[in-house]
């Protein structure tokens, strides 16, 4: 076996880890173990340091907490206390945590932190050996990939990748390490196309008469994108089984008996991208295909046929999921396409007819598919989502430029989900949907616009088919979708994130939660103040952390559209008082160096 290393830095406090594992000989190689990186980080005397041994204080781990569905995102710190710690994903787990990072050395400003850049199972552990008696301590790291054994069987003569790891170090806090990593990943993801986008889904008829009333309300808002969602392909009054019908990507001549093509050449006479949804990866039960190819579909590990899965591994299927998206892309005449996944987290880890476990090859799979898919279409806009965010790991967004990191768009979680998974990737990677999935059950119409700002913008309908939108709406609508597009985006594909409350179970607790950005130059930025639960106060002070103190600025709040001039030092040691007068509700805040 021949095993080469590959450590890669680029300018950042980053580095890239990889391995390639040749078989050099005529016999398979089982893989059962696989680190991609492991050993010592530091050791300390803590005598030098302190004087009570209080080890358990000497570290903090930060992670996303929970793993399920409409979960993603919540961010908390935890100690880490003598013994080992794992932190899973996916495998033996649901498939909704980011593998992602953060141990802070609480006694001398060290911080470490990492993420797997893959889709399938991945496991941190943490090994923290002190104890009272013992002056010297130790902390070590493990990155693995996870799944049954054998991981993989390497064929004769096969030279086989694994996947990545994305690690850093930096003396510094909780932002200065998510915005060194948001300079690592800005160089090694695709360009972010920060198009406003607009869908429409199952819940509505999805009719053509439906579909151009949406789009007109669209392109009113100032939507640049319009998406049809999930149940374009199924049997009018049947789209909520969108599921069912996965498989049968071609229009419903009952839905639309002029084609897709009537309502592709709309949208684009309203001056709008237009986007369809695809489920490749699945074959729903009522589905024309679900009969014809039963050797595509994916076996558990007892060799049962795992639901509705492709097998991404069987060549031929793979290659039949490529072809039918390059079709939908140039017979639907699609500016860009959005890809969904919506599957049990069991059903990657099949076994193959090698005795291994699929995981590792199905993925790689599957970006070898979306790389081909970049390179032939090249001025398509992809947008990933994985039943919200199932898949948004740095391994499958190298081929995507933006990604849906949850479905859940109810307040509050929908807004410390945002928090959170603008931590894991740079925030105009970040979909985030105004209006529509939940939006109006609960909270404010202007949270729910200000949780999409500072992000990738997804809008949806104010108003139902064939009503007649509020004017006061409208005007607040199109007011937003004016500071993003005129002033936000500008500069949010360099812009530096700083999140003033990053603990989500401390945040909760409080009921606030606040997230800013701000350009490199320190010339402008933008803050976004949420109330929760329960707020402990209806004021609340926040210091923006991305001005120059030797600026003098202009602040505007945006409720009331007032405007004030205030010098950098000032806001530095004063702040800035955001008053929220009840639950559920914001503020945006605005400021840009005066002239």
């Amino acid at each position: 076996v021949r095993i080469k290393i590959y450590t890669i830095i680029d300018g950042t406090q980053i580095f890239t880890r990889y391995f390639e594992i040749e078989n050099l000989s005529q016999d398979k190689m089982n893989l059962s173990r696989l680190c991609l990186l492991s050993g010592g980080l530091e050791n300390m005397q803590k005598n030098r340091f302190i004087y009570d041994n209080t080890i358990e204080d000497f570290y903090s781990l930060g992670y996303f907490e929970n793993t399920h569905w409409a979960r993603e995102g919540l961010f908390t710190w935890r100690k880490v206390t003598p013994d080992t710690l794992t932190i899973d994903s996916r495998f033996l787990r649901d498939r909704f945590r980011h593998p992602l990072i953060f141990l802070k050395n609480n006694v001398n400003g060290m911080m470490y932190f990492a993420q797997i850049a893959y889709s399938g199972g991945c496991r941190f552990s943490v090994d923290y050996n002190a104890t009272h008696e013992d002056d010297d301590t130790y902390i070590s790291l493990k990155a693995e990939i996870t799944s049954y054994k054998p991981l993989v069987v390497i064929e004769p003569y096969e030279n086989f990748r694994t996947p990545e790891i994305h690690m850093g170090v930096i003396m510094g806090g909780l932002d200065e390490a998510v915005n060194e990593m948001h300079s690592h990943t800005r160089k090694c993801l695709p360009e972010t196309n920060l198009l406003v986008g607009f869908g429409m889904g199952a819940e509505h008829d999805m009719s053509v008469e439906c579909t151009k009333d949406y789009m007109r309300q669209a392109a009113e808002m100032g939507a640049e994108v319009f998406l049809v969602d999930a149940g374009w392909y199924c049997p009018p009054g049947e789209q909520m089984k969108w599921g069912e019908y996965c498989g049968d990507n071609y229009p419903h001549p009952d839905r639309y008996p002029d084609t897709i093509k009537e309502i592709s050449d709309y949208c684009h006479e309203l001056g709008m991208k237009f986007c369809l949804w695809a489920d490749i990866e699945n074959i729903g039960w009522r589905s024309k295909m679900k009969n014809v190819h039963p050797e595509w579909f994916a076996k558990d590990i007892y060799g049962k046929r795992a639901d509705s899965l492709v097998d991404m591994t069987n060549p031929e299927a793979a290659l039949w999921c490529e072809n039918e998206l390059a079709r939908m892309i140039e017979e639907y005449n699609m500016d860009m396409l959005r890809v969904d996944n919506n599957t049990s987290f069991r059903s990657y880890y099949g076994i193959g007819n090698n005795g291994d476990c699929l995981s590792l090859r199905r993925f790689n799979a599957i970006y070898k598919m979306y790389d081909n898919l970049r390179k032939r279409f090249p001025d398509v806009i992809f947008e990933n989502c994985a039943g919200g965010g199932g898949r948004t790991d740095l391994g499958l967004m190298k081929y995507f430029s933006h990604t849906w990191v949850s479905d859940n768009q109810r307040s509050p979680y929908s807004v410390m989900i945002t928090n959170g998974m603008t931590m894991a990737l740079p925030p105009e990677k970040v979909d985030r949907l105004f209006a529509g999935m939940g939006c109006h059950d609960q909270g404010s119409f202007d949270l729910h616009m200000r949780n999409t700002m500072l992000g990738h913008m997804s809008l949806n309908t104010i108003a139902p088919y064939g009503g007649e939108v509020n004017p006061v709406q409208m005007e607040f609508v199109k007011h937003s979708v004016d500071i993003y597009k005129n002033f936000i985006r500008g500069f949010l594909p360099q812009s530096k994130i700083y999140h003033h409350t990053p603990d989500t179970v401390e945040t909760h607790k409080k009921g606030f939660s606040c997230l800013e950005i701000a350009s490199e130059d320190k010339t402008k930025g933008a803050i976004a103040a949420f109330t929760l639960v329960s707020p402990e106060s209806d004021v609340f002070t926040v210091f923006p952390k991305g001005i120059d103190v030797s600026k003098t600025y202009a602040v505007t709040l945006d409720n009331s559209r007032e405007t004030f001039e205030v010098s950098g030092r000032q806001l530095m040691t004063h702040g800035i008082n955001i008053r929220i007068p009840t639950a559920l509700s914001s503020e945006l805040v605005i400021y840009k160096e005066k002239q």
